[in-house]
């Protein structure tokens, strides 16, 4: 199978790295395209009016200068002399579950290639150190030895998300939806001084909503959580109040 790897921990971090060593080893055609150093969070960010680099770091290998999802349109749009039959976004240095897909970097590569018509996949580990990535790639190749891959289709992101365990202690994988957190002490201040301040925004360990049948519930119990992501943005069950809304008020047709 071709397939592209991209991420937004950086080309060099470990999780596209054993990601990428374990799917060769199995008999993938592996490219990698990924940032030329961390951009996490970085959402669906896209570098506008721009100039960005790309520098061949190794064989089929290409660091960019710019987001995850610039990533995935250079790889797709220039890059990639052919197509492949896959991209997957990953390993993430920490899990991607609830309204992390919003702000991940990870989620946002994966959904710009899906949105491009290739079928995509995100794949996370759910610890922030002393990640157990070869667990994590060993998961990853087996579900594509099993078809996952026959799974995923173009304008959706299948989202997976790993516990930090050995892989004798994994208890299989659950089909989830998305959960939800709350981050504590979300912002820090580093320096105040009378013209303004400094700040990070980083944030403890997040607090999960264990909810039944959450990303967040099967990786707490020792499942790989998989959620199929979508892109339906329009909520039409709101229709009916809103348009009830406009005819009381005479606003669907103004009197000239």
């Amino acid at each position: 199978m071709k397939i592209l790897l991209v991420n937004d921990d950086g080309i060099l971090a470990p999780g596209i790295r054993t990601l990428a060593e374990e799917l060769k080893n199995a008999g993938h055609k592996i490219t990698i395209v990924a940032p030329d150093s961390e951009r996490s969070a970085a959402s669906h960010s896209l570098s506008i009016r721009k100039q960005l680099k790309v520098n061949i770091i190794a064989e089929n290998e290409y660091a960019v200068s710019g987001t995850p999802v610039d990533c995935s349109v250079i790889a797709l749009q220039k890059i990639l002399t052919e197509p492949v039959d896959l991209i997957i976004s990953g390993i993430n240095a920490g899990q991607n579950m609830g309204e992390d897909v919003l702000y991940s970097g990870t989620v946002g590569a994966a959904m710009e290639a899906a949105l491009l018509g290739n079928r995509a996949i995100a794949v996370s580990i759910n610890s922030y150190k002393n990640q157990r990535y070869a667990v994590a790639a060993y998961w990853m190749r087996r579900m594509l030895d099993l078809g996952i891959a026959n799974l995923a289709k173009p304008f959706e992101v299948l989202n997976i998300n790993i516990p930090n365990l050995p892989v004798e202690e994994i208890k299989g994988i659950r089909l989830t939806r998305t959960g939800h957190r709350k981050y504590y002490n979300f912002v820090k201040i580093i320096e105040e001084s009378e013209q303004g301040f400094v700040y990070e925004v980083g944030g403890d360990i997040p607090v999960w909503d264990i909810e039944n049948g959450t990303d967040a519930e099967a990786v707490n119990n020792g499942y790989i959580s998989l959620t199929p992501l979508g892109f339906k943005l329009t909520r039409d069950e709101e229709f009916p109040h809103i348009l009830n809304w406009l005819e009381e008020n005479n606003l669907l047709q103004l009197e000239s």
